[in-house]
């Protein structure tokens, strides 16, 4: 009798997908833009975060879900202290978040009070990337003393996300970062994402990301709004 062979891995997979789902069905009901934010530890994606909460707090409701391997909550409470209402996430050494996780926290959030959920991913290019969260759109954040070689050593992640944002642009001058290598990668796995060259220490390029995210949440609120009722 042949041995009947169980790809766990992949039922794991559709488990987390169908999750994932739920998740998304909660936050389009709740009229939540959730974006997923993954990036190698370093690259900036809590200095995003907070100057994402600084410059949108007076219009959008922002939450966010801080992921680490350990209870440390530094970042949580930084975002928090930019205006964020936190939740913190410790995985226990697990180099991922799953939708599970996302699931458990969004259930501490007041959901209803938020029009903004930023989901601060594990710092590396490996495990997150086959993960689906419920997240609306996933970002990637590069910066550039990482090297322009991370899209040729990296491909599923920057195959799977809806936009760029290449950070510290102004270490440009001073780090061996080939700009125009690094974008050829990029085009060369995902041509359509968005990109967005920016700095978070000196502001640079930082408007034209708020602009997206804001505008990313007008077109999700306008999609799931409920029509008025006919007179």
């Amino acid at each position: 009798m042949p041995i009947q062979t169980i790809q766990v891995s992949q039922n794991i997979l559709d488990r987390n997908s169908e999750i994932a789902r739920q998740n998304r069905s909660r936050l389009d009901a709740a009229g939540i833009l959730a974006l997923n934010l993954m990036a190698s530890p370093g690259a900036g994606k809590t200095s995003l975060i907070v100057e994402t909460v600084r410059a949108l707090k007076n219009r959008l409701r922002v939450g966010m879900i801080n992921s680490d391997t350990t209870s440390a909550a530094m970042d949580a409470e930084r975002a928090e202290n930019a205006g964020a209402t936190v939740i913190h996430l410790d995985t226990a050494g697990r180099c991922h978040l799953d939708a599970g996780m996302v699931r458990d926290a969004m259930a501490q959030l007041p959901l209803r009070q938020l029009d903004l959920l930023l989901i601060e991913n594990i710092g590396n290019l490996v495990c997150p990337a086959p993960w689906l969260l419920g997240s609306h759109l996933n970002v990637l954040i590069a910066s550039t003393p990482e090297g322009d070689d991370k899209p040729y050593r990296y491909p599923r992640i920057y195959s799977g996300v809806d936009a760029l944002v290449i950070n510290k642009i102004d270490l440009l001058p001073y780090v061996p970062f080939d700009l125009d290598c690094f974008t050829r990668g990029v085009a060369a796995l995902n041509n359509s994402l968005v990109r967005f060259p920016l700095s978070c220490r000196s502001g640079a390029g930082l408007d034209r990301w708020f602009h997206w995210v804001s505008s990313a949440n007008t077109s999700l609120v306008e999609k799931f709004a409920v029509p008025p009722e006919a007179s």
